[in-house]
């Protein structure tokens, strides 16, 4: 463990950097399979999965159910409109904000992509075992949880 500044350090053992690292692989893994066969973005398949599973909302919206920050939401429904895969359209409730939904063609690519991407999480996933993914998944809500609570606290 280095020692600088008489604080020891060490960031490769450090939580949240080994989470990051880790969420940035295994993003990375699921990636390249929309990448290279459908040729969209990380924030595009986001903006996809998001219009997909929760049918239509508002771009700012989005952001917040992406982890996505506003302006990747923003260039990423751009090219994904420009390819006529979402269309947008005036919100009746604030006319500031548009409403986005998968046109006829983003549904199709959507429902390609879904078993591919569930395949890939599979093959992430295959080294451990079913008491194992349990653990995790309620390690992974339990820090979720915490960490939503200190981000309330301030």
């Amino acid at each position: 463990m280095a020692k600088h500044e008489g604080v020891p350090f060490a960031l490769g053992a450090f939580f949240p950097y080994r989470l990051a690292v880790l969420a940035e692989r295994v993003s990375m893994a699921v990636a390249q399979l929309y990448a290279d066969r459908f040729g969209i973005s990380r924030a595009e398949w986001r903006v996809l999965a998001a219009l997909g599973a929760n049918g239509a909302m508002a771009a700012k919206d989005i952001s917040a159910y992406s982890t996505l920050d506003k302006m990747q939401v923003s260039r990423a429904v751009a090219r994904l409109e420009e390819a006529d895969l979402i269309t947008r359209a005036a919100d009746d409730a604030d006319r500031r904000a548009k409403i986005l939904t998968l046109t006829p063609a983003g549904r199709t690519l959507f429902r390609k992509i879904v078993p591919l991407a569930q395949a890939r999480e599979q093959d992430l996933l295959q080294d451990l075992d079913a008491e194992e993914r349990e653990v995790l998944e309620r390690a992974m809500d339990k820090v979720l949880a915490r960490a939503q609570s200190l981000v309330e606290r301030g």
